[in-house]
């Protein structure tokens, strides 16, 4: 049987990992065998630095729900942060991965992102550190999903709890 992903898709700085950690301590603490493949981890493994344009997010992506396919049958649930800025290969991830596959997408306020982040990434863009970061510049967008199976509003108001336990209430509901 194919055991559930939860793909977590947003802009840098929405909350991916730090949400899937949670979730995560949260599920391990009640018996849950609970596996998290970081889109950042598996780029910084990678021989061939990738940057972000459209091949090489392909590229990560692919190869991070090669992971995913290979490894759910020794877990409960598998939780996946990375921006996955395209539809495209959204939808041609979900492809390789149904069954089971959801996508779950942070939406996250642009002024909320710039006041947490957590790399720089947008300061170094305000400076012209980074010409291409994903949907802050006008070269490289973020496309929002078209049809994520759940939404998160991620804002300063919702605790990191409040938002776990929306994604937890979701995954009950799918049978885990």
């Amino acid at each position: 049987m194919n055991k559930p992903i939860i793909w977590f898709t947003g802009m840098s700085g929405s909350g991916k990992s730090t949400l899937s950690n949670h979730i995560k301590d949260t599920l391990e603490k009640i018996g849950k065998k609970v596996l998290i493949i970081d889109g950042d981890v598996v780029r910084d493994f990678d021989q061939k630095k990738l940057g972000f344009a459209i091949d090489d997010v392909l590229i990560n992506n692919t190869r991070i729900a090669s992971i995913a396919k290979n490894e759910r049958k020794h877990y409960d649930l598998v939780l996946i942060p990375v921006i996955s800025p395209y539809e495209k290969i959204r939808q041609k991830i979900r492809k390789i991965l149904e069954p089971n596959f959801y996508l779950v997408y942070l939406k996250t306020d642009i002024d909320v992102l710039i006041k947490r982040d957590p790399k720089g990434l947008y300061k170094a863009a305000d400076n012209g550190e980074i010409k291409d970061l994903i949907g802050y510049s006008d070269v490289n967008p973020y496309e929002e999903p078209v049809n994520p199976e759940l939404i998160v509003l991620m804002s300063n108001n919702q605790s990191v709890d409040d938002s776990a336990n929306t994604v937890i209430s979701f995954i009950k509901n799918i049978h885990l």
